[in-house]
C-alpha cells in the first residue's frame, strides 16, 4: 500500500506538468508563429517480484513474470512544428512562411536566432525588424522614398521609388531549417536557438529544395487547436483526480490495517 501512495504521487505530478503545457498552449493561441508543445511521459522502473522464465514446481517454467510498476515521469516537451493558419493582413511588411523554414534575426549580442513570427516592422533606419527591434539577417533596408514594397515568394524584396516605373531589388530574405526542429532551444519572444540536438542550420532562399516560400501580406497564426487542448485538459484533470483517489484509497487501507485488533 505504501508503494501505491508513491506511485500515485508520481501520476499527480506528471498530470500537473501536463496541465502546465496545455495552459501555455492555450495562453498562446493568438501568438503569431507559435508552435504548440506536447508533454511526453515514460513509466518508471519496475519492481520484479518474480522474473519471467523462473522454474516452478516439477521443473515447469513460469511463462510470465510478476512485476509492479513504480509510476510515471515526464521525459520531454516536444514542440510540434506543423504550419498554422495563414491570416491575411494587407500589411506589406507582414510575411508568413508557407512550408519549412525559419526567419533569421540578429540579436543585440551578435548571435543569430530563428523565428516563425513574420510580423515585421520598419525601424528608424528603414530596416526590417521584429516587434522587439531585432533586424533580419542578412539586413534588409527599405529606402525612405519607397512608395511600395513587394516581397516575392522566393524572398526577393523590391521597392518602387517615387518617379520610377520599374522596381529596384533591395534585399533577399534567407531562411534556415533544421534536421530536428523540436531540439531547438526556446528563448521566448517567439525566438529559437540551435542546440546539439537540433543540428546546425541549413540555409537557403525560399522556394529552394526543402524550403518553404514567403507569403507577403500574411501572418502565420498559432497552430494550437482549442478543441484539442480542451479535450487534453479534461483528460489530464480526470487522470489527476484518479491518482488522487488512489492515494486516498491507499490511505484508507493503511488506516484499516492500523486499526486491526487481535
Amino acid at each position: 500500500m505504501m508503494r501505491a501512495l508513491f506511485t500515485s504521487a508520481t501520476g499527480m505530478a506528471a498530470q500537473q506538468l501536463h496541465l502546465d503545457v496545455i495552459a501555455n498552449n492555450l495562453a498562446n493561441v493568438n501568438t503569431v508563429g507559435f508552435k504548440r508543445s506536447r508533454a511526453d511521459f515514460q513509466d518508471l522502473l519496475y519492481q520484479t517480484l518474480r522474473p519471467a522464465g523462473t522454474t516452478a514446481a516439477r521443473g515447469a517454467q513460469v511463462p510470465t513474470g510478476l512485476n509492479v510498476g513504480l509510476g510515471v515521469r515526464p521525459v520531454s516537451t516536444a514542440t510540434i512544428f506543423t504550419t498554422g493558419t495563414l491570416q491575411k493582413t494587407d500589411n506589406p511588411t507582414d510575411m508568413a512562411i508557407e512550408g519549412d523554414g525559419f526567419f533569421k534575426v540578429l540579436l543585440p549580442d551578435g548571435t543569430v536566432a530563428y523565428t516563425r513570427d513574420g510580423a515585421l516592422k520598419l525601424d528608424v533606419q528603414g530596416r526590417l525588424v521584429t516587434s522587439d527591434g531585432y533586424p533580419l539577417e542578412p539586413e534588409i533596408i527599405i529606402p525612405q522614398d519607397a512608395q511600395t514594397v513587394t516581397v516575392g515568394k522566393d524572398g526577393t524584396v523590391s521597392v518602387l521609388r517615387a518617379g520610377q516605373t520599374t522596381p529596384d531589388e533591395v534585399g533577399q530574405i534567407q531562411l534556415a531549417r533544421f534536421v530536428n526542429p523540436s531540439g531547438l532551444q526556446h528563448l521566448g519572444q517567439n525566438l529559437y536557438k540551435p542546440t546539439a540536438a537540433s543540428g546546425d542550420p541549413v540555409e537557403g532562399a525560399p522556394g529552394e529544395q526543402g524550403f518553404g516560400t514567403v507569403a507577403q501580406n500574411m501572418l502565420e497564426m498559432s497552430n494550437v487547436q482549442i478543441v484539442d487542448e480542451m479535450v487534453a485538459m479534461i483528460i489530464a484533470q480526470r487522470a489527476y483526480e484518479i491518482s488522487a483517489k488512489a492515494i486516498q484509497t491507499s490511505d484508507e487501507m493503511l488506516n484499516i490495517a492500523n486499526n486491526l485488533r487481535r
